[in-house]
C-alpha cells in the first residue's frame, strides 16, 4: 500500500484521447474539484453512491454508517481457505482504490491538473514511473503489478493460521488483524460493530449420537460419529427414531420419485447426498413429506476423482447450518444490536426435525442394510456399495443436542469517501466489509441489514461478494442480478484468464459456449450474503466465483478446508487465480464508482418478466376455462418495458454536464432493484420480498409453481404443496397474480419518473 500510495502521489495525470481531469472550482466551498471533459467542457458530478464491498470469513461484524451518502460495497467471506482469499483480496483491492483515490484528490490547489508531492521520501519508485504521465491505461497497468507483487498468496497463507469459528478467540483476534489493516492504509473511516446473536453449538458433554433399533425399538450398537465438532446449526434438537430410506439429494422432486416408487418418506429417517441444493433445503424438503430426520453425507461420485485430483477423506463430514433463511433465526425482523430484548418468536425456516451430517464411511454401513427396490442409476453413486438401494432398512435412533449460545460477533467497515455530493473523492463512496457469523447462514451481515434496511435503498448501489471466490481455476460464474449482466459482460473483456494465455476471461468462457450468459450467469443462491442484500434489501449484488470444470472443490465447510489443500487443487495456480478476482473486482468498482451515470442496466428485468410469462403461458387454456386470466401481468410487463425505454432515450438525449438531471437519473436507476420489493407484504412475515428472486406467496415463481397443479401429476408435483396435499385454489390464485402484479406496475410508475410523466395502459 506505501509503495502504490507514493507511486501515485508522485504521478501527474493529463488529459489523454478519453481521459477526465480534475480543476479546481472557485467559489464558496473551498477547495472543491470538478471534473472537465478533455474538450473543456464542464462535467458535473452524480450523486455519491454506497457500494457494498464483502469480506466474510474472519467475520466480525458492526455497522455505523454515520455518514449519510451513498455509495459502493465489497464483500468477501466464508470459511477456511476460500475466506483467506477473501480476506486478501479486500485488502489489497483496497489498497488500490485508496491508492487511486489519493491520486486523484490529494491535491486542492493545484491548478488545472493534478501533482502531488510525496510525503514519503522513502517511497519505492521504480524508474519507468519516475515524474510520469498517469494515462487510464497507466493506472490499469499500475493495478495489475501492484497485484502481482506476490503479497497476495503471503497474506493468504498467514490468515490461514487463525482460528475462524464465530465467536472464538481466533475470530477476535483475526477481526483486529483486518482492523488494524485498514486503519494502516488510512481508510477515511473504520469501525467495529458487534452484535449478540443466537448461534447453536454442539455439547461436549451430551454428543450426538446415532444407534440402530431393533424390532422391539431397543436401541443396539451406536455408529461412530468420528468428528463431534461437525454438526447441522439449527437443527431441531431431540431424538428421531425411524427405519432408514435412501433419497439421493433430498429434493422434492427425489421424494416424490421415492413414493412413486412405493417407498414412503414420511416416518423414516432420510439418508440424502451432500450437493445440488444446500443443507437447509433439503431439510426442509424432508420434512415437508413427514420424514422423521435427516443423515447428509458426501458422495465420491459428487467430488473430482483421479490420481492427480485431491478428494475428501471417506471418514470427514461437512459442516452446514439447515436454516432456511439467513441471519439470526431467534430475532427474525430485528437486528441483534445491544443485547435487545425481542418477543419470543423464531424464524419459520427453522426445521422441526433434527439432522446430522455423516461420513461416507458411516454412509457405507447404512446402505449396506438398506432392502427394497435398486435406486435408479442416476442415483448410484461411488460408495463401496453395489447396487444402491432405496430401502427401507433397519431402524434407527438419532439424538441431537446441540445447544443454542447467545454470541457476540463483529462486523469490521472500512470507507473510502466518495466526493460526489459531501466533497466525495470518487464519485461514490467505497465501503469494505468484514462479516461475521457466515457459516451460521449469513448471520452478521442479515443483522446489520435489518439494523439498517430503512437507509439502504435510498445509500447504497451495489453490493459486491468475493465470498468463496476461488473453488478452482476451470471455470467462472458469477451469481447476480439482471441489473449487472451487461457490466459483468464489459469487465470480463478487460480481464486476462487466470490459466489460458493470451486470452481474456471473455474469450475463455465463449470457446465452450457462444451464449457467454448461459456459460457464466447463475442465480443468486440463498447460502450467499450477496442473496439477502437483494431479495431483503433491494441491492443489486453479484458474487463472483473460479470453480472446478466437473464435480466441486471437496473441502468446503471440513477441517480439511485449508490454505494447503486448496493451493493443491489449484497445481499452484492460487496467486493467479486470486489476482484475476482482484481484476474483476478493482475494475467493477471503479466502473461503479466513477462513472456519471450508473452503468445498471434497468431494461433486463423486462427479459425476466418475459422469460417467466413465456412458462405461465403454457397455462393459458387451463386458467381460460376457469375463467381466470394472466392479462393483468401482460399489461404490467409492457408499462415495466415501455417505462425503461423512456428512460434509456430521455438519458441518450440528455447532457452528460448537467449535473442536476444525471443525479435524477442515478436516484432513478439505483433504485430499480428496490422497486421489485413487494410493498403489500411485512418484512417480518416474508422478509425476502423481491418478486422474481424472493421467497414466499407473492413471488413469480411462487404464482407458477401454483398454476402448475392446474395439471395432477405434472411438474408442480415436485412442491411441497402437493406433498401436503394441496391442489390449485382460485382464491389464492387471484391474491398472487394481485401482489405480483401491483409490486410490478409499482417498478414501472417508480421507473418513469414524476407522477405526472406516467403514461400507462394498465
Amino acid at each position: 500500500m506505501e509503495r502504490l500510495g507514493g507511486l501515485l502521489r508522485r504521478a501527474r495525470l493529463s488529459p489523454g484521447p478519453s481521459q477526465t481531469i480534475y480543476k479546481r472550482v472557485e467559489g464558496t466551498q473551498q477547495g472543491r474539484l470538478e471534473e472537465e471533459e478533455e474538450d473543456g467542457e464542464e462535467g458535473a458530478e452524480p450523486p455519491a453512491h454506497f457500494f457494498p464491498m464483502e469480506l466474510r470469513g474472519p467475520e466480525p461484524l458492526g455497522s455505523r454508517p454515520t455518514r449519510q451518502n451513498p455509495g459502493l460495497w465489497a464483500a468477501a467471506g466464508r470459511k477456511a481457505a476460500p475466506y483467506l482469499v477473501l480476506t486478501a483480496l479486500l485488502i489489497f483491492t483496497g489498497a488500490f482504490l485508496l491508492g487511486y483515490v489519493a491520486f486523484r484528490g490529494s491535491c486542492q490547489a493545484c491548478g488545472d491538473d493534478v501533482m502531488v508531492v510525496s510525503e514519503d521520501l522513502n517511497d519505492e519508485l521504480s524508474q519507468d514511473s519516475h515524474q510520469g504521465t498517469l494515462y487510464w491505461s497507466d493506472l490499469q497497468a499500475m493495478f495489475l503489478r501492484f497485484l502481482g507483487e506476490g503479497r497476495l498468496e503471503d497474506s493468504i497463507r498467514q490468515t490461514s493460521l487463525r482460528e475462524r469459528v464465530a465467536g472464538s478467540a481466533g475470530m477476535a483476534a483475526l477481526a483486529q488483524d483486518i482492523r488494524t489493516e485498514l486503519l494502516r492504509q488510512r481508510l477515511d473511516h473504520v469501525w467495529m460493530d458487534t452484535h449478540y446473536v443466537g448461534l447453536q453449538f454442539p455439547d461436549p458433554a451430551h454428543p450426538n449420537t446415532l444407534h440402530w433399533v431393533d424390532a422391539s425399538g431397543k436401541h443396539g450398537e451406536q455408529l461412530p460419529l468420528e468428528d463431534p465438532d461437525v454438526y447441522c446449526p439449527y437443527s431441531a434438537t431431540g431424538n428421531a427414531t425411524g427405519k432408514l430410506v435412501y433419497a439421493h439429494y433430498g429434493r422434492p422432486e427425489d421424494l416424490q420419485d421415492l413414493r412413486a416408487r412405493g417407498v414412503e418418506p414420511a416416518g423414516r429417517l432420510l439418508l440424502v447426498r451432500l450437493g445440488v441444493i444446500n443443507f437447509a433445503q433439503k431439510v426442509a424438503s424432508a420434512q415437508d413429506f413427514g420424514a422423521q430426520g435427516v443423515l447428509i453425507y458426501p458422495d465420491p461420485a459428487d467430488f473430482s476423482q483421479g490420481p492427480h485430483k485431491l478428494s475428501l477423506s471417506s471418514h470427514r463430514a461437512v459442516y452446514g447450518h439447515v436454516h432456511l433463511g439467513t441471519g439470526d433465526p431467534y430475532t427474525p425482523g430485528f437486528p441483534s444490536f445491544n443485547q435487545t430484548q425481542f418477543p419470543p418468536v423464531q424464524s419459520s425456516g427453522l426445521p422441526s426435525i433434527p439432522a446430522q451430517p455423516i461420513s461416507a464411511d458411516i454412509a457405507s454401513l447404512l446402505l449396506r442394510k438398506l432392502e427394497g427396490p435398486v435406486a435408479p442409476q442416476e442415483w448410484q453413486g461411488r460408495l463401496p456399495v453395489s447396487p444402491y438401494r432405496l430401502g427401507p432398512g433397519p431402524g434407527l435412533h438419532l439424538g441431537v443436542n446441540n445447544h443454542r449460545a447467545s454470541t457476540p460477533i463483529s462486523n469490521i467497515f472500512g470507507c473510502i469517501e466518495g466526493r460526489s455530493e459531501p466533497g466525495f473523492q470518487p464519485r461514490r463512496s467505497l465501503l469494505f466489509i468484514s462479516w461475521d457469523g457466515g457459516d451460521f447462514g449469513s448471520v452478521g451481515s442479515m443483522e446489520w441489514l435489518e439494523g439498517y434496511l430503512s437507509v439502504l435503498h435510498l445509500k447504497a448501489v451495489v453490493y459486491v461478494s468475493l465470498d468463496n471466490a476461488v473453488l478452482g481455476d476451470d471455470k467462472f460464474h458469477a451469481k447476480t442480478s439482471p441489473l449487472l449482466i451487461s457490466l459483468i459482460e464489459n469487465i470480463l473483456k478487460q480481464v486476462d484468464s487466470p490459466n489460458r494465455s493470451g486470452q481474456t476471461l471473455y474469450e475463455q468462457v465463449v470457446v465452450t459456449n457462444h451464449s457467454w450468459e448461459a456459460e457464466v450467469i447463475r442465480p443468486l443462491p440463498m447460502d450467499s450474503s450477496a442473496y439477502s442484500f437483494t431479495a431483503f434489501a433491494g441491492v443489486p449484488a453479484v458474487e463472483f466465483s473460479f470453480l472446478e470444470d466437473g464435480p466441486a472443490y471437496p473441502f468446503l465447510h471440513t477441517k480439511d478446508d485449508t490454505y494447503e489443500n486448496l493451493h493443491k487443487v489449484l497445481r499452484g495456480r492460487l496467486p493467479a487465480v486470486a489476482q484475476a478476482v482482484a481484476q474483476l473486482a478493482g475494475q467493477l468498482l471503479i466502473r461503479l464508482s466513477h462513472d456519471h451515470l450508473l452503468p445498471l442496466d434497468f431494461g433486463r428485468y423486462g427479459d425476466v418478466v418475459l422469460r417467466h410469462i413465456g412458462s405461465l403461458n403454457e397455462f393459458a387454456g387451463d386458467l381460460k376455462a376457469r375463467g381466470l386470466t394472466l392479462q393483468w401481468v401482460y399489461s404490467a410487463r409492457g408499462d415495466y418495458i415501455r417505462a425503461a425505454e423512456k428512460l434509456r432515450k430521455e438519458i441518450y438525449s440528455s447532457e452528460e454536464s448537467d449535473e442536476r438531471l444525471m443525479r435524477m437519473y442515478n436516484v432513478r436507476i439505483m433504485r430499480v432493484e428496490f422497486y421489485f420489493l413487494s410493498q403489500y407484504v411485512s418484512p417480518a412475515d416474508s422478509p425476502f420480498r423481491h418478486i422474481f428472486l424472493g421467497r414466499g406467496d407473492h413471488t413469480l415463481r411462487a404464482l407458477l409453481d401454483h398454476v402448475r397443479l392446474l395439471r395432477a401429476g405434472g411438474p408442480g408435483a415436485t412442491s411441497s404443496q402437493v406433498a401436503r396435499g394441496l391442489g390449485f385454489q382460485e382464491s389464492r390464485f387471484r391474491r398472487q397474480l394481485a401482489l405480483l402484479t401491483w409490486t410490478l406496475q409499482g417498478a414501472a410508475n417508480a421507473l418513469s419518473g414524476d407522477v405526472w410523466n406516467i403514461d400507462n395502459n394498465f
